[in-house]
């Protein structure tokens, strides 16, 4: 017959179980806004990285072809100076014409809304 021993104090009491619950939610209250923080510097750089390589080109074209505008057909395919396609991170649009030594702005949706930057081309 099975003997069930009251006194046997083995296991979490609830106060214990409910500490941990609280710790956990402290940690991830903490981690979930950095995560964001790092998402979005992430996105802004890799735009930062898609200008620079778009004024590369730009720069190329225009020292190669004499122009002082060119199209973004011009600049990116197989045989041209930029090999793929532009990849988007953000939302953004990017430019379809270009004039060398313009400036330009670019908007995309961040974590807190719509972030703007300028460059010069």
């Amino acid at each position: 017959m099975a003997y069930w021993n009251m006194n046997n104090k083995k296991g979490f009491t609830l106060v214990e179980i409910m500490i941990v619950v609280v710790i956990i939610g402290l940690l991830a209250a903490m981690a979930i806004p950095a995560f964001a923080k790092v998402r979005a510097n992430s996105r802004a750089k890799a735009i930062d990285n898609n200008v620079r390589q778009i004024s590369g080109a730009i720069d190329q074209f225009v020292m190669e072809n004499g122009a002082s505008t060119c199209g973004l057909t011009d600049l990116v395919g197989t045989d041209k100076y930029i090999k793929s396609t532009i990849q988007t991170s953000a939302g953004e649009t990017y430019w379809t014409s270009f004039t060398a030594g313009a400036s330009r702005s670019l908007s995309w949706n961040g974590s807190s809304g719509t972030v703007s930057k300028s460059w010069s081309l």
